[in-house]
């Protein structure tokens, strides 16, 4: 079957995520909406939880494809709030329901990903013991993770950019400050 099928479920999946909570859409509705039959759809996925996670997991392998370099923790962040933005209302509606541990997983993978670039960055030409340095890289892809799950939490209706960058003003020099005691041991 061609792929422009799968494409129009996903397109049609998305568009009755922006009208309703994930636990309102049927398999059925979805067909009926995109004009195929129920095997079509069985054809690519198991269930609407598979269709949940391919779409998540394209998503987040999108937002890591476009940032191969991380010169800054607060453009780390940015990527993993882009990772929520697209399609508001329905990463809203995934994140609100029992998907929502896939949903984490891949943001989680996000923030990895921007995260271990920025280390790259960070510890460009400095040697540190690599227990330190995970220590570090930890601490930011938990504080990447979190301010963005709290961000959800409030419906995305926070400004983020704004947050964001207080957030980055105050958290100025940390990591230097960080990488400087693990060289000074």
């Amino acid at each position: 079957m061609p792929s422009f099928m799968k494409d129009a479920i996903k397109k049609t999946f998305v568009e009755l995520l922006e009208e309703m909570p994930m636990s309102q859409i049927t398999v059925k509705m979805i067909v009926e909406k995109c004009g195929i039959n129920r095997n079509s759809f069985y054809y690519y996925y198991q269930d609407l939880p598979a269709l949940v996670e391919e779409m998540v997991k394209d998503a987040a392998d999108d937002i890591i494809s476009r940032y191969d370099t991380v010169d800054s923790i607060e453009t780390a962040l940015r990527a993993a709030i882009a990772f929520c933005e697209q399609n508001r209302r329905a990463i809203l509606h995934i994140y609100n329901s029992v998907s929502r541990d896939v949903f984490e997983t891949y943001l989680w993978k996000v923030c990895d990903y921007v995260i271990t670039t920025y280390a790259k960055t960070l510890f460009h030409d400095i040697r540190i013991a690599p227990s330190d340095e995970e220590i570090i890289r930890r601490f930011y892809r938990c504080e990447c993770f979190g301010l963005t799950i709290e961000w959800l939490n409030q419906k995305m209706e926070t400004n983020v950019e704004e947050h964001i960058s207080r957030f980055c003003q105050l958290y100025r020099g940390m990591a230097e400050e960080m990488i400087k005691r693990a060289v000074e041991g």
